[in-house]
């Protein structure tokens, strides 16, 4: 049994914001010049995060955020300190999101996790098949001009009378009671992202103390909770209850495919829709499954999904059919993809 599987997956974007950057986060594509918008692997695994400790219905580790006064020419200066992780695999997100600790002053010994997860950005399918669109906005008020106040501040940031601000208005067109906000980009069109799980890690946590990924004190906590010992191809581990896992793989396979970018900006939202989702584990393989293909002269770009490869399964939903050329699309292919993502986590994880 491999020791990796692989996932790739389509969404479609309809006319939104997922990673704002003077608007939206942007890269330009190297063979077309083309500004691509895109959302970073940080946040694609952020986003996921958050959706696994939803249907765990678990609260994630606590982190320490330090900070430091300094004091420079009389005048105290709150800096920048570090951000201190738990380090317990215990809470499911250090577990499968990976952790560092590393404290100033180097007196105690760096604790880290790499994540069992790889996680791509998500990005155009194709250049032609995502856009940048930009609008200009406004903040209005101005259809209660009685309830809202108005201050006007000079170059000396003092508020003006009210007869200097009517008089400073006489012969203008200009309202006080809307704010313009120019050029807000939105992306739209085909995006996919891909992740990469090393199961041999997904649920173990190595015993080590020259490269340690978790205290003494945590060991022995650990092992009080049920972890028991063992040992991988990197050496003595502990590894989480039977229980523990069985939980956590069906909640990963939910959240691997039924994640969204939420924005705070409420007239951006997306479905974000996911059209088709393609599991392997031979990451070549994977590449072919979900695909664009060179158009003939006067065409334009198709969207290619395998619908049998050797090695992978594909696993088509409804909205798909209106954009790929399809005849196996179903109403439960993310059902039944979750399901295959879990049966295949779980399988290795009874070989630990």
């Amino acid at each position: 049994m491999s020791p990796f599987l692989y996932l790739r997956g389509l969404k479609h974007v309809d006319f939104s914001v997922f990673g704002v950057q003077d608007g939206q986060k942007a890269y330009r594509d190297p063979s077309t010049r083309k500004l691509q918008p895109y959302s970073s692997g940080q946040q694609v695994k952020r986003s996921i995060m958050e959706r696994f400790l939803e249907q765990l219905e678990a609260k994630p580790a606590e982190i320490t955020f330090v900070s430091v006064v300094t004091s420079k020419k009389d005048k105290a200066t709150l800096g920048e300190g570090e951000p201190l992780s738990l380090c317990d695999p215990s809470y499911p997100d250090q577990l499968i999101g990976g952790y560092m600790r590393a404290e100033s002053g180097g007196e105690k010994r760096t604790l880290k996790r790499r994540s069992p997860l790889s996680i791509s950005a998500m990005r155009p399918l194709h250049p032609s098949l995502a856009e940048l669109h930009s609008e200009n906005i406004t903040y209005d008020r101005s259809d209660r001009p009685e309830l809202h106040r108005v201050i006007v501040r000079n170059a000396d940031g003092v508020p003006l009378a009210q007869a200097e601000i009517d008089t400073l208005l006489k012969g203008t067109d200009r309202s006080l009671l809307r704010k313009w906000i120019p050029d807000n980009k939105r992306a739209g069109g085909f995006f996919v992202y891909d992740v990469a799980i090393d199961l041999r890690r997904l649920f173990t946590v190595q015993t080590n103390q020259y490269e340690p990924e978790i205290s003494e004190a945590t060991l022995a906590s650990l092992k009080e909770k049920g972890w028991t010992e063992g040992e991988n191809v990197f050496g003595k581990c502990l590894i989480a209850p039977q229980p523990e896992r069985e939980k956590m793989a069906r909640a990963l396979a939910h959240a691997l495919l039924h994640w969204q970018i939420t924005s705070n900006q409420s007239r951006t939202f997306s479905l974000m829709e996911t059209l088709a989702v393609a599991i392997s584990d031979n990451a070549s393989r994977l590449a072919g499954a979900i695909r664009t293909k060179l158009p003939e002269e006067g065409q334009q770009v198709s969207i290619v999904v395998e619908e049998a490869l050797d090695q992978v399964e594909t696993f088509i939903t409804l909205a798909a059919g209106g954009y790929i050329r399809t005849q196996v699309e179903a109403a439960d292919a993310l059902d039944r993809a979750e399901a295959s993502l879990a049966e295949k986590i779980l399988a290795y994880s009874a070989t630990l």
